[in-house]
């Protein structure tokens, strides 16, 4: 009876596991993880740096003074740009109009299907401070209206054959008010537009 008692217990002394995928950890591994907070860390001569992390920036040129400058307005350009629809119609979304727009003028390529076709120098551009106009042989073929003013006397476009047969126009609208934001281009679509 003693020796069975004897060998249960050593039968259950065993580690019992319930997947083969587990591993017995070897009692010559240490199986606590060695974790050290950043403030453990000593300094090569073995002082403490509490917690502060120091890299050495000397070789850069900068000093403390100089990144507690302002800085200038104009070394910073924020740019965005989008698509918007050409057409009045409010169900269709073609995509036609891509701009980007800077803190001094918005830069807008326009690629109307409504004007498939039609010969590049057939067509011309009439700006105002708040329209823009696109004309065929001399008519207006559409126009939007824009999303801020603009300086007539700062704007310019070229219209050059595009893909597909509808032509490419872009634009250079310089912006009457610098730095206003008009996230986009295209406010409306004017009610004057054949297409």
């Amino acid at each position: 009876m003693k020796a069975q008692l004897i060998s249960l217990t050593a039968l259950l002394a065993i580690p019992l596991h319930a997947s083969a995928f587990t591993t017995i950890p070897s009692h010559n591994i240490a199986t606590t993880p060695s974790v050290f907070p950043l403030n453990a860390i000593s300094d090569q001569d073995g002082t403490s740096n509490n917690g502060v992390t120091s890299i050495d920036v000397s070789d850069l040129g900068i000093t403390i003074s100089d990144l507690e400058k302002s800085i200038p307005k104009q070394d910073i350009s924020l740019e965005s740009s989008g698509y918007q629809s050409t057409s009045k119609i409010p169900d269709v979304n073609d995509d036609g109009c891509h701009w980007v727009e800077n803190p001094e003028d918005i830069e807008v390529t326009l690629r109307i299907p409504g004007l498939v076709g039609q010969p590049a120098e057939a067509l011309s551009v009439m700006f105002s401070t708040t329209t823009v106009s696109v004309t065929a042989f001399g008519r207006i073929a559409w126009s939007a209206i824009q999303m801020g003013m603009s300086d007539i006397d700062d704007c310019s476009f070229l219209i050059v054959d595009g893909i597909g047969g509808i032509p490419t126009i872009q634009l250079s609208i310089g912006k009457r008010d610098v730095d206003e934001r008009w996230g986009g281009f295209i406010l409306q679509v004017g009610e004057d537009s054949l297409l």
